[in-house]
């Protein structure tokens, strides 16, 4: 109900999608499609199976565009900033994506994304036009308040189902991500996204585009709620999915379950067999073998046949082969239907296959994922944030090394966070979670808000850091109640999980050359010939600049940087910045130092341009690549 008056044009189009639903795409008729379904004859042009929609060509342009920004360093916000590996970054994902391209290639072991389902409700629209001046990117997308943030208006529009749009809108949005998302990725690693019935057909289709339906792995069904909502117009919805997704299904191999003990109480060992517990397995098949059809003589000396239709799955030389070797059991009495022994120290894989349905019994729903941030924050901060137990399924299911990275760049609350910290100390390892979030306001009405909460990304930073602080405080707990049980000389130093978080927020480059100009008047051509003379911004700090180097030279965040007198050193000897002198001398001790690269600020030469020459010819000498800005 829009409040306007019926036309007899919105009639007949309402009777012919009662009657031809067939011929409408996102509320407008296809009319090569509606001809087709008169028996028109209809050629289409190019024919072939694939996934179309209104603005796809514009969302790969967007997506193609590079960018000139960086990430600019939060200590004040990070806990343990030079010693941990964990990042967290605050920004709009899709740039943050591209910042990390060259860093992070083919390096991520995992992704997971929680990304807005387009249930007609919910505002997901992000500004994806980054090459336009920020001056022109704050008037597009809206002002931002008098505390600083952005408003919500500028920076989402709901995506309504009566748009036209409706479906394109949202795979605008996915599309691009999902590529940058792709080329991070190591060649054994793995996507989960979540999704519900909204979308999850248009995304099956678009994840078979990207990452190629060869590689889907499967379609996973969260349990999510645990009891049925008596006012639901139809039916009450307790589940979501997760669709899983390889880089390259030839090089993944699937993580496997723990046993549990009821699974192991299914083996025994009735007769003592020296190999160990064992369970009984049906030694018939329904796929028919004429010569497997055969009597067996049971040790009571009963005769036994195969159940009608069906014969045994041995052939009678490999039958004898395992009853010699004591691999066939017929009963405590030696008179049952001969089974298989199937030890458990001889099973193929260990731990046991997963399944499709993720119960909540066993991964948790979403009133647990809802408890566990209010009882972390104190308030009751997000709507439907996942649970801890079903991150740490998906981290199983994803075969994570002990130092693989984690990548969420939709992070929300911060569970995957949250999982990756809680597993690492369960199974002492040292995974690393990078997770990225937009500023988006809280709404005022929320309890977030309520509770002093501005952004769902300060919720975010905030649960990262109390999840830190919980698991830190658990530790210690465990290791005094050990302390009191141990003698002095078995006491045992627990080395800590990193618990911490670096902090960034994504940022214009510190470089004024490096941000883009718009226009071709005169005083703008002025502006970026000075910007060449003096190319580092106002507010540009070394800090800074050291991380937008680093990262554009194809560096991760968790680069090693060591501070000499007059230089830094990025990972040992890979790559030098020379940022706050250049001199002779400062020159003959980058030298002694045998770099791959070297950045060096031009104006630090201070017009010198025989010392400039002179470094150039040195560096060159040395085998050494040497840039200046």
């Amino acid at each position: 109900m829009d409040g306007y008056s019926q036309t007899p044009q919105k009639e007949r189009l309402e009777t012919l999608r009662l009657l031809m639903p067939e011929v409408f795409d996102e509320g407008h008729i296809d009319w090569e499609k509606l001809k087709a379904a008169l028996g028109e004859n209809v050629n289409f042009a190019n024919e072939r199976y694939v996934l179309n929609w209104a603005g796809k060509s514009e969302a790969f342009r967007v997506m193609q565009q590079p960018s000139t920004a960086t990430l600019v360093p939060c200590r004040e916000e990070s806990v343990d900033f030079d010693n941990t590996q964990n990042v967290f970054i605050e920004g709009e994902n899709m740039e943050v994506l591209k910042v990390l391209q060259r860093s992070y290639f083919r390096k991520v072991k995992m992704i997971y994304i929680d990304p807005p389902y387009n249930t007609g409700s919910d505002s997901f629209i992000y500004p994806d036009k980054f090459s336009e001046s920020k001056e022109e990117y704050l008037r597009r997308v809206g002002d931002k308040n008098e505390e600083g943030y952005m408003t919500r208006d500028g920076m989402f529009r709901k995506n309504a189902k009566e748009n036209g749009q409706y479906h394109s809108n949202w795979l605008n949005m996915m599309m691009p991500r999902l590529y940058l998302a792709k080329s991070l990725l190591r060649e054994d690693g793995v996507i989960f996204i979540s999704i519900d019935d909204n979308e999850v057909h248009n995304l099956r289709l678009l994840m078979n585009e990207i990452f190629g339906e060869e590689n889907f792995v499967a379609q996973l069904i969260w349990e999510r709620a645990y009891a049925p909502k008596n006012d639901a117009k139809y039916i009450s919805n307790s589940h979501d999915y997760i669709l899983m997704y390889s880089k390259q299904i030839e090089n993944f191999k699937i993580g496997r379950l723990a046993r549990t003990e009821e699974a192991n109480s299914r083996y025994s060992n009735p007769d003592n067999d020296p190999r160990g517990v064992w369970k009984p397995s049906d030694l018939s098949v329904k796929t028919y073998t004429p010569d497997n059809d055969y009597p067996i003589t049971t040790p009571s000396g009963r005769i036994v046949e195969p159940p009608a239709g069906r014969c045994w799955r041995l052939s009678r030389n490999s039958f004898r082969e395992r009853l010699q070797d004591n691999r066939i059991w017929f009963g405590a009495e030696g008179d049952s239907v001969p089974c298989i022994k199937r030890f458990l120290t001889e099973l193929k894989f260990e731990g046991m296959a997963p399944t499709s349905i993720l119960f909540y019994k066993e991964v948790g729903h979403s009133q647990e994922g809802a408890k566990e941030v209010t009882k972390l924050l104190d308030a009751g901060a997000f709507d439907s944030p996942k649970p801890v137990r079903l991150l740490k399924r998906l981290l199983t299911l994803a075969n994570l090394d002990k130092d693989s990275i984690i990548f969420d760049f939709f992070a929300g609350s911060g569970t995957t966070a949250h999982a990756v910290m809680q597993l690492n100390e369960e199974d002492k390892s040292n995974r690393k979670f990078i997770c990225v979030q937009l500023p988006e306001l809280c709404e005022e009405k929320s309890e977030a808000y309520k509770a002093g909460y501005k952004t769902i990304a300060e919720i975010s930073k905030e649960r990262i850091r109390r999840a830190g602080t919980k698991i830190r405080k658990e530790i210690e707990m465990e290791q005094a109640k050990q302390k009191g049980q141990l003698s002095f000389d078995e006491e045992q130093t627990v080395t800590m999980p990193d618990l911490g978080v670096k902090v960034f927020k994504l940022s214009d480059s510190n470089f004024k050359q490096w941000r883009d100009i718009k226009g071709s008047d005169k005083e703008e051509w002025q502006q970026q010939i000075l910007d060449f003379l003096d190319p580092v911004t106002e507010n540009a700090t070394i800090d800074n600049m050291v991380y937008e180097l680093l990262l554009k030279s194809g560096k991760d965040l968790n680069s090693v940087i060591e501070q000499k007198e007059d230089y830094y050193l990025i990972n040992g000897n890979e790559l030098i910045l020379m940022l706050e002198s250049a001199t002779q001398d400062v020159v003959n001790s980058v030298l002694a130092e045998h770099p791959d690269k070297v950045i060096a600020l031009d104006r630090l030469f201070e017009g010198n341009d025989q010392l400039k020459t002179n470094t150039v010819l040195q560096m060159r000498d040395a085998g050494i690549e040497f840039k200046t800005i």
